[in-house]
């Protein structure tokens, strides 16, 4: 599926939008145009309202699938006449751009691609001809897939119009990608021939068939002329030729129906068609409809104009007249319409009387249904204090009627809840002890929900035992909870100490990578418990406070005197130390002789602690200084620019860093002047020097080189002096070595000297405000997060501090940094602690700072016992990459976590788009929950990212032969920001930041092309801009920046890319890269060919090799090609290295010595045990030596043919353990084991966790250099890179993608400069995605069912709470969707309302919203919704009691699998896979059955009972609010988009005899669109998508989130029987049921992948036959297996501990039989589930097994007796969902063991 970014462009093509009319036999089921119209604006308005950027484009080609050419008459004529008014309505909204063009071969549509760059084509697929007798079908659909074949390899990727979703702020559909190829190479010439046949059939089909004018410039919409009705109907006449009597009035009757639509509101036209006689109809559709059709096609063709038109009007009219035919024309119509028809029709008018010929074609109306609204399901009563206070605002505080289908009893007065002037003191006080114990009892049924005799009993819910395992009480005993029932068993307790011991291991050496103390002691800060601080005696304190403010005043004590003695004979003599240190190391230096030494040894020192003191710094910085001088003066080019430029660089970087180090003498100021004099550098002197000395005079340690004439004071070497301004000169090549703080200072916080908005994030933290900081990768947010933690646990013992990450991978990443970086000692409790879904690593209650993903957390938030005791300790929660809260996966969970949120939050992001505009809405939130909130919004980079572009086009210069003989093909072109304007934006986008050479060479470009004034040119000097007396900052480039981008927007805002004489067109030219401007456009906008793109992969990897640029990480959103690009590099390198092997003689001896050497390994032997026994002189100093064959490896990977870093800690054996456990513990396939030996790795999803986590290291460790990746390594993963490459195009490679990309590149503290190459995408895609802007964060629709039942156990279980009161509030009142918005805020609360009804009539809510014990089903699936409430209805309803009644337990076994699979395994097998020769092949083969059986008739008939009570309840509570709030909500009567009001506009007394008749026959109705009732649909419903697509105005439904069974009950086919209709790719939706709406409703088939590994408990079946990816096997079947691990835990509390409510005592728990104290989790408090980083694919350590024992173990208590209290058909369903949970998770524990 394709999430449209907001940002980018699209065409969408609505080649069918008559398909709005859908009846190939007649007009019974025709949509009349105006409901044409409502459909047309309302889904372009769902468009806008994403901020989606978008055209509608018309194809002639395109018509005869619209049109359905071909069939002649009414439908051809109709359809015709219908695509020319929709496109002239189009037309006439002004947000709406709409093109025509003749094809895909118009110069026009390719001057469209040209200038408007549509990222993709959003089209009609279509359908099929299977069902059509049509002869022309088959011709229509061939042309039409060729038609989009071609678009599609034209370059232009495709998006399905057909099962579109607007979900949230998201357009969901799914994308073809594009592939610019030639349509040729790919369609067969037979195909393509009988294309042409087909189309040429068609073309004579439809000569008749009036054209939309093409455009005669691109530039300029259409326009359309605005007539008088009268006028367009004459035309309409004129066209018509009718010789008949009847023919005459009927065309009298259609004129005279046009001329009164204008005059007709929309209520008016609402009405059923007509019953008429078949023969009637038939003349109508075959001969009268089609002829006036082609006439007002053609009159508003020729008249450039529009008309409305309604046949049921149409057909109306004509009745009336036939039944009223004595009366005049003034009677029936009024004197406005007598007028017209005589001044302008009365050459077409027919007597009134001559419609009496058609009275007897009319039938009686048939007897209509029932009004829905008898028929309607009330509202059942319910009343709780919170919620009713949010729902008023669609209620009213004086809406009677509502409030008693509201609130419970509210019409008696002395019972039920009191008004809100109760009294204060008890805010929950129900005004009554009557009501109090009526709210404490059991809860009471309306008669109307029937009891089922399954889990009837009422009883309230406890939420407080874990999800998976029931027997587990939430809280610990020191909570509050419960205490273990069970001790552990010795076995036990070492299992879990093993698994303790390899987990701290591999944390440990994570933790190595990512602070860089790999081979060294971690570096932790200490934090003493706070209650140990808090004990010390206060009056130290304040002594110590004293003696420091007063220590200036007071007389130094005789001991001050000597500790001041003793650290001046310390300092002296460390001084003596470092200087004869110094000596020696300047000797050393001196004698080598090569440069490269020199600085290697320069570079080896800098190592050494004694480098970082002032002294040995700046003399060692002045030796380098001294030799490069020395160097210089004997280089034979020393005269050269790229030399001077080259030398001159390093001098003043080294002279900044001798300024730094605040040392001075007089020797090293007099060498610091004349370098300064000597490079032209003289002005800068007193800025780069101390202004007076820092030490004692003393000499310099060596002879600094002579640069000055000792008389003249002048340049010894003229040649060293830069020709050019010191100004020009720093930007053109000093850019990336400028000071880049902006406004840093010394702060005692932090370590490092922040900057200004660094400064002000410390402020914010330590005031406890809540925050937003927008900064870019590479800004320097880090510290933020862990700046926070420290102030947490210095501040208490109790305090939390939560971190939430949107990835498992950086959970466990931060987690390790922060055992790198704290440690607190608690008494026994962890300072740290991760929770996940999957695993847990020590207790996540019982520890300072949790880190934990967002799901997790809002389960913690939403827990009653935690609400109590847990959350209020909360203190900070920090939501790194927040811009997450903007994806259509879990972006709800996020907004939820800050709705609900106790205390001040942190959001972190480097990529929100309008970030203003977020933080707004979040500040609200924010003050709502009573916390001061700061928005730092930093745009600035640390270190800029240079854009490349590998032209693929140009022949390398050699062949490659090594990587170490690799010299660079010079491919890789710069990309200037402002020359990729080239293709025509509108706009700069903020974030395109040009480096300084860039403004330079813009300033130039300017002076040259741009025809800029004198005046201005001289304001854009960077002479001038600039100081002078100082080196430029990075604050001064932007500054300038600004200012350049200032003056160019006017330009860039006007320009014509096709103009060449445009000045901008000039600037891009001379901007652009010469060796890229000799590729011709057409050649550089079209993706290469595969394979170049293959055959240069090597190269470009070379390339980056031998300029330094390596490690790189090259980015491609395709597994596969990953995969592929890895190997293929790979297979170059061992190809060349074979041949290397074969024919170097070096290598050939080498090999020699090394066999002959195994040859004498029995002398050795034999030597080594004669030294053993021989006696050894104890003053004897035993020497070894090593032989070089003893390390040699000759089937290793030679140096010259491996990426593998060379000089790194990382040695050859510990990458052979690595290998070898990778081999042993996991499926890592072989490829990839050997691409890691020459520092090749692919990172995507679907390799295992352990080997993406063993990339990551070797990445940060520098061994790993090429990662092949998709976006998997872009968020937030420190993975460090210098390069980041695009490889190839994608539609996933989005502006928000693109930047978290990119970002990778030149990380602080890594790299001054990063960059970024382009691969393989056309250059268009290129300019496209670095000018792209951000998309802004949409809102998402945070509520669903599911957690409105979690709220209410939120509130009940908690005791309502503050924190959880005051959540539930803000959740209703402040998400984004209502945020400023009236109608989402309406929409939410008529889906809380409609949730409330659904929830009591699903006997899950009591009357005061108290859960039912059926809750634990719902809430704790609620990730699954609508399975969730299926399977609660399925239970309610005795099907699942009725599947383990069966006498086989096997067969009961396999049904309640097969029920769930249909549940929570749903996976749609694509139709291509379903052919009847390809199922029979792989299920006659394979141990799969692949297609998944139907599910019972029993469960369907169900479950499709309840789907229509669910539309039931929803229509009722629709009527009910439609008709109690009609006045409010106003009429029906205006469209969406162009705001057009159809309300008429003739007054009722005017409209005489037949207006009067349309307004009592019309349709009345309450919930329906008027709009949608004009084609005949009155308030019955057909399905809850119908209701909530086709409400009225006001009534505002999100049909995403109405918990519909449709999908789940849907009728499935046979792999044999498999329509074609649909999509061709099956996996269109997850593995639940909740992306309902994306899985076909007839015609499909499930995958069977859970019933196959349930039956037969193999992996590689499911990997081969059921198509299942092998990354992705462990997942599916962990996620069904905590499924049926839930499903079990809830029924054993409903059904085991029933005890409890009918023991008249209130016994305990007790006696639940034997068993009931094991414990299936041990939790140590350190692993609490089995981490998959140990038992998934990814391997483990072996104990996998083990861990499966466990869990057998653990779950096989059902062999005991069963308790008296528990019915014998409740405990055979406990027995059979024990026995197959335990038998699915025995076999998934055992294929990772």
């Amino acid at each position: 599926m394709l999430e449209l970014s907001r940002s980018s462009s699209m065409v969408e093509a609505f080649t069918d939008p008559a398909g709005y009319q859908r009846s190939a036999a007649g007009i019974r089921e025709t949509k009349v145009i105006l409901h044409a119209f409502h459909i047309l604006e309302r889904t372009l308005d769902e468009f806008i309202k994403r901020s989606a950027v978008f055209d509608v484009v018309f194809w002639d080609e395109t018509r005869h699938l619209a049109l359905r050419t071909g069939v002649g008459g009414f439908e051809q004529a109709s359809r015709s006449l219908a695509r020319k008014l929709l496109f002239n309505h189009l037309l006439k909204i002004p947000k709406v751009s709409v093109y025509v063009f003749a094809g895909l071969s118009d110069p026009k549509w390719r001057e469209y691609l040209f200038l408007r760059k549509p990222m993709f084509a959003l089209v009609n697929d279509g359908g099929t001809d299977q069902e059509s007798i049509d002869p022309f079908a088959a011709q229509r659909l061939l042309c039409h897939r060729v038609f989009l074949y071609d678009l599609l390899t034209s370059g232009l990727a495709l998006a399905l119009l057909t099962g579109s979703e607007f979900r949230d702020s998201k357009v969901l559909s799914f994308v073809y990608e594009s592939k610019s190829r030639r349509a040729n190479d790919f369609i067969p010439t037979p195909v393509r021939g009988a294309c042409s046949t087909a189309a040429r059939a068609l073309e004579d089909k439809a000569k008749n068939v009036t054209l939309i004018p093409s455009l005669t410039s691109i530039e300029v919409s259409p326009t359309l002329r605005v007539l008088a009705t009268e006028d367009v109907v004459l035309e309409v006449a004129s066209l018509t030729r009718f010789s008949g009597s009847r023919e005459k009035a009927l065309l009298f009757a259609f004129l005279l129906h046009l001329v009164l639509l204008l005059r007709l509101s929309a209520q008016d036209r609402a009405r059923i068609l007509e019953p008429m006689q078949a023969e009637f109809k038939r003349r109508l559709t075959s001969d009268f409809l089609p002829t006036v059709f082609r006439a007002v096609d053609g009159a508003i063709t020729s008249l450039n104009t529009t008309i409305d038109i309604d046949v049921r009007v149409f057909i109306a009219l004509v009745r009336f007249l036939a039944e009223n035919n004595t009366l005049s024309v003034q009677d029936i119509f009024g004197d406005d319409i007598a007028k017209i028809v005589e001044d302008k029709l009365s050459s077409f008018s027919v007597p009134i009387s001559a419609f009496s010929q058609f009275a007897a074609e009319f039938l009686p109306f048939p007897a209509l249904a029932s009004p829905p609204t008898e028929n309607r399901v009330g509202l059942l009563p319910f009343s709780n204090k919170i919620f009713d206070d949010e729902l008023a605002l669609i209620y009213g505080p004086t809406d009677d009627d509502s409030a008693g289908a509201c609130r419970v009893d509210e019409t008696e007065e002395d019972e039920g809840v009191e008004s809100d002037e109760g009294s204060d003191t008890d805010e929950w006080d129900t005004g009554s002890e009557e009501a109090d114990e009526e709210k404490t009892s059991a809860p009471k049924f309306p008669p109307d929900v029937p009891r089922t005799g399954y889990f009837d009993d009422g009883a309230l819910f406890n939420d407080t035992r874990h999800w998976h395992n029931h027997k587990k009480p939430l809280l610990p005993k020191h909570l509050g909870g419960e205490a273990p029932t069970a001790s552990t068993t010795e076995w036990q307790r070492k299992k879990r100490l093993r698994a303790d011991q390899r987990f701290m291991k591999t944390l440990h050496d994570q933790a190595a990578t990512l602070t860089g103390a790999s081979g060294a002691a971690l570096q932790q800060i200490r934090i003493p418990p706070v209650s140990a601080t808090s004990n010390q005696p206060q009056s130290k304190k304040h002594s110590y406070t004293r003696s420091t403010t007063s220590k200036a005043t007071q007389k130094q004590s005789k001991a001050d005197i000597i500790r001041e003695q003793n650290l001046a004979q310390k300092a002296q003599k460390q001084f003596t130390e470092s200087t004869t240190w110094l000596t020696e190391r300047i000797r050393d230096l001196d004698s080598e002789t090569s440069v490269s030494a020199v600085e290697k040894t320069l570079l080896d020192l800098k190592r050494n602690p004694r480098s970082n003191e002032p002294l040995v710094a700046t003399e060692l910085a002045l030796y380098r200084l001294h030799r490069l001088f020395q160097h210089w003066i004997l280089d034979p080019e020393r005269d050269s620019a790229a030399v001077r430029d080259k030398h001159s660089v390093t001098a003043l970087r080294t002279i900044k860093d001798i300024f730094e180090a605040n040392y001075l003498t007089i020797d090293i100021r007099k060498c610091t002047q004349d370098v300064l004099n000597v490079l032209g550098f003289s002005a800068y002197t007193n800025t780069l020097t101390i202004a007076s000395t820092t030490h004692e005079d003393r000499r310099l340690t060596f002879k600094f080189v002579k640069l000055i004439k000792s008389k003249t004071q002048e340049p010894l070497h003229a040649f060293m002096r830069i020709k050019e301004h010191p100004i020009e000169w720093q930007l053109r090549v000093f850019g990336e070595y400028m000071d880049r703080s902006m406004d840093s200072q010394v702060d005692p916080r932090v370590s490092f000297k922040p900057d200004a908005w660094q400064r002000q994030v410390l402020d914010a933290i330590d005031d406890n405000k809540s925050l937003l900081v927008v900064a870019p990768t590479s800004a320097g947010k880090t510290f933020i997060s862990y700046y926070a933690m420290e102030k947490v646990l210095r501040g208490s013992d109790e305090g939390v501090i939560v971190y939430v990450a949107p990835t498992k991978a950086l959970v466990s990443q931060v987690a390790a940094e922060i055992y790198a970086r704290f440690s607190k000692d608690l008494n026994g409790r962890s300072c740290w602690a991760i929770h996940t879904r999957d695993y847990r690593i020590h207790d996540p209650q019982n520890c300072q700072i949790l880190v934990t993903v967002p799901e997790m957390l809002a389960i913690m938030m939403l827990s009653p016992p935690l609400a109590k005791v847990w959350t209020p300790r909360v203190k900070y929660i920090i939501l790194d990459e927040i811009h997450t809260i903007g994806q259509q996966e879990g972006g709800s969970v996020w907004e939820q976590i800050l709705l609900l949120a106790p205390c001040p939050i942190i959001g972190l992001s480097a990529t929100v788009g309008a970030p203003e505009k977020f933080n707004t809405w979040l500040e609200a939130v924010q003050k709502a929950g009573g916390f001061q909130h700061t928005f730092v919004h930093h745009p600035h980079r640390y270190s800029h990212l240079r854009k490349f572009f590998y032209n693929i086009y140009e022949e390398p210069r050699s062949t490659f032969e090594s990587i170490s003989t690799h010299k660079s093909t010079g491919r890789m072109r710069y990309l200037h920001p402002i020359a990729m304007l080239a293709f025509g934006p509108r706009s700069i986008p903020p974030d395109l930041a040009l480096e300084a050479s860039d403004t330079l060479t813009l300033y130039r470009a300017l002076a040259v092309h741009g025809d800029v004034p004198p005046s201005t040119l001289d304001t854009l000097d960077p002479l001038k801009c600039f100081p002078s007396d100082r080196l430029l900052q990075q604050k001064d480039v932007i500054a300038y920046d600004a200012a350049l981008k200032a003056y160019l927007s006017p330009m860039v805002a006007q320009f014509d890319p096709s103009n060449p004489v445009a000045p901008l067109y000039k600037i891009i030219a001379s901007l652009e890269d010469e060796s890229l401007s000799r590729v011709q456009a057409k050649v550089a906008n079209t993706q290469p060919e595969r394979a170049s793109f293959t055959e240069n992969l090597v190269h470009l990897v070379c390339d980056l090799h031998a300029q330094g640029d390596l490690p790189a990480i090259f980015f491609n959103f395709d597994r596969t090609d990953c995969e592929i690009m890895a190997k293929i590099l790979r297979c170059a390198l061992v190809a060349k290295e074979k041949e290397w092997r074969a024919s170097n003689p070096d290598w050939q001896r080498k090999l020699a010595q090394y066999e002959e050497w195994l040859l004498r390994a029995k002398d050795r032997e034999r030597a080594a045990a004669r030294a053993a026994k021989s006696k050894v002189d104890p003053n004897e100093v035993k020497t070894e030596t090593v032989e070089w064959q003893a390390t040699f490896n000759p089937n290793a990977p030679l140096p010259q043919f491996s990426f593998a870093g060379q000089h790194t800690s990382y040695t050859q054996s510990m990458l052979e353990e690595e290998l070898e456990q990778l081999g042993r513990w996991t499926s890592t396939p072989k490829w990839a084991l050997l691409c890691l030996r020459r520092g090749i790795a692919v990172h995507h999803s679907g390799m295992n966790k352990r080997y993406r986590t063993i990339v990551e290291s070797l990445f940060r460790r520098g061994f790993i250099r090429v990662v092949f990746a998709t976006g998997t390594l872009a968020l937030g993963i420190n993975a460090p890179t210098k390069t980041s490459v695009f490889c190839g195009d994608s539609p996933f490679l989005t502006a928000l993608m693109y930047r978290q990309c990119a970002g990778r590149a030149g990380r602080r503290g890594y790299d001054l400069l990063g960059k970024v190459v382009f691969y393989g995408l056309p250059m268009d895609r290129v300019q496209r995605l670095t000018l792209s802007k951000l998309p802004s964060l949409g809102a998402t629709f945070p509520v669903t069912s599911t957690l409105i039942l979690r709220l209410f156990n939120l509130l009940e279980g908690s005791g309502y709470a503050p924190a959880a009161v005051h959540a539930v509030q803000r959740l209703f009142r402040l998400p984004q969707v209502s945020f400023g918005s009236e109608e989402g805020k309406h929409q939410l609360l008529h889906h809380l309302r409609f949730s409330i009804d659904y929830l009591r009539r699903a006997r899950l809510l009591d009357e005061y919203g108290r859960p039912f014990n059926l809750f634990g089903i719902a809430s704790q699936l609620y990730y699954t919704e609508p399975s969730n409430f299926a399977l609660v209805t399925l239970l309610r309803h005795g099907v699942l009691h009725r599947i383990c009644a069966q006498p086989s337990v096997i067969q009961a076994k396999r049904d309640f699998i097969l029920l769930m699979s249909h549940l929570f395994g749903r996976r749609y097998l694509p139709r291509s896979y379903l052919k009847a020769e390809n199922t029979g092949e792989i299920i006659k083969t394979s141990a799969s059955m692949v297609i998944l059986p139907p599910m019972s008739d029993d469960a369907r008939r169900v479950l499709a009972a309840h789907e229509e009570e669910i539309l039931r309840i929803f229509t009722g509570y629709a009527l009910t609010y439609g008709s109690q709030h009609g006045a409010e909500l106003g009429p029906d009567t205006r469209l969406p988009l162009s705001g057009t009001e159809l309300g008429g506009t003739l007054a009722s007394h005017t409209v005489a005899r037949f207006g009067t008749w349309l307004q009592e026959t019309a349709l009345r109705v309450v919930a329906r669109s008027l709009f949608v009732a004009n084609s005949g649909h009155d308030d019955h419903f057909k399905s809850v998508i119908d209701l909530a697509r086709t409400a009225r105005r006001g009534l505002n439904l999100n049909e995403h989130a109405i918990p519909s069974f449709a999908p789940i009950f849907a009728t499935q086919a046979r792999a044999e029987s498999i329509d074609r209709d649909g999509d061709e790719n099956g996996n269109r939706g997850s593995g639940h049921p909740h992306a309902k709406h994306h899985a076909p409703t007839h015609g499909f088939a499930l995958n069977a992948y859970i019933l196959d590994f349930y039956t037969h408990g193999q992996l590689q079946p499911l990997s081969e036959a059921n198509a299942i990816r092998r990354g992705d096997v462990w997942f599916v079947l962990e996620e069904f297996a905590l499924t049926l691990k839930t499903v079990r835990g809830v029924l054993e509390q409903l059904i085991t501990r029933r005890r409890e409510r009918v023991d008249v005592k209130g016994g305990s728990d007790e006696g639940d039989g034997e068993g009931e104290g094991k414990s299936e989790d041990l939790d140590s408090g350190f692993i609490d589930m089995d981490d998959p980083t140990e038992n998934d694919d990814e391997g483990g350590d072996g104990d996998g097994d083990e861990g499966g024992k466990r869990g057998v173990q653990a779950g096989s208590g059902m062999g005991r007796a069963k308790p008296s209290w528990v019915a014998d058909r409740d405990w055979r369903v406990l027995e059979v969902v024990y026995a197959a949970t335990e038998e699915f998770d025995e076999k998934f524990k055992a294929i990772w063991a």
